[in-house]
């Protein structure tokens, strides 16, 4: 990839919630040497397609979007998203559309009829309580379900995904990943999604991102990520090389976490490692794609 290819960083933490406006997305935005900078919604909250319209209006900039969402769900354990049922998908497209198709009827980008489908369920941890016959796959590793080999790179560097099977708990993202891929079946064409997609030579391109490496980058220490102070962002936008923000005392993490990342994906996006981890494989690359950082 051509070095300085991008003029713009913006990261975006996410939200599967169901409702219209979620105060857990938020939105920042990095640019030349300034300090990263929360973009205001149109209302008192983001909603998922006013995130859409956003990255729709950007699709001639020379642009790197990040959102803390997982692109995909594992594949390369079994050969397979949903082993054992007939119309599994054989890449991650065609898992965004059939996501879409289950979900078409669904309101604000949500992903409940996926999720009550009746054998798409069975792949998924509902509650603590209700757990689907397939979530415990003989291909899982752990109690915890299946994950992606880029969620085991993730582990290396000392952070803990959750499965995106699972859609329990305040770690999950499980909702958002389902959420996100009816955002990102109906952006084809508008924008790259890494790796998925090559990356252009031209025009925007949006990587799945893990906001927790994000703040690790920036000095925060294993098991505490959260930057729930402006004191504490600040110190990590430092360690990134960027000016500070404007504020102090408390900051919601969602913010925090945007900012950060923000100033992260500016910091390091340059450099090929990143774009090149070791266990991508074009197969990989194709069904399960990975995260931005884990290497």
């Amino acid at each position: 990839m051509k070095p300085g290819r991008f003029a713009e960083f913006i990261a975006i933490d996410w939200s599967g919630a169901k409702g219209e406006r979620h105060k857990g997305i938020a939105v920042a935005a990095a640019k030349g040497q300034d300090a990263p900078r929360l973009v205001s919604p149109p209302g008192k909250h983001w909603s998922r397609q006013e995130v859409r319209s956003l990255i729709e209006g950007l699709a001639s900039n020379d642009i790197l979007i990040g959102m803390d969402l997982g692109i995909s769900l594992p594949f390369a354990d079994s050969d397979a998203f949903f082993p054992g049922w007939d119309r599994t998908p054989q890449d991650a497209k065609s898992l965004w559309a059939m996501v879409e198709s289950i979900c078409e009827n669904d309101p604000n980008l949500e992903a409940g009829s996926f999720v009550a489908h009746p054998e798409a369920s069975r792949y998924f941890r509902h509650s603590r309580e209700h757990v689907g016959d397939r979530f415990h796959h003989p291909a899982a590793e752990t109690r915890e379900g299946r994950f992606r080999i880029a969620e085991q790179a993730q582990r290396a560097l000392g952070v803990r995904p959750v499965s995106n099977f699972n859609l329990v708990g305040a770690a999950q993202v499980g909702k958002s990943s389902l959420t996100g891929m009816r955002m990102l079946h109906s952006l084809q064409g508008v924008v790259s999604v890494w790796p998925v997609d090559p990356v252009p030579p031209s025009g925007p391109v949006l990587v799945e991102m893990y906001t927790s490496i994000a703040a690790r980058g920036g000095g925060a220490r294993k098991g505490k990520t959260k930057l729930r102070s402006y004191e504490a962002l600040n110190a990590a936008l430092g360690k990134l090389g960027s000016p500070p923000v404007g504020g102090a005392g408390d900051i919601d993490d969602h913010s925090s976490d945007a900012l950060v990342t923000a100033a992260w994906l500016r910091k390091i996006a340059h450099d090929p490692a990143y774009w090149n981890p070791a266990g991508l494989t074009p197969k990989i690359a194709r069904t399960e794609g990975w995260t931005f950082g884990a290497v």
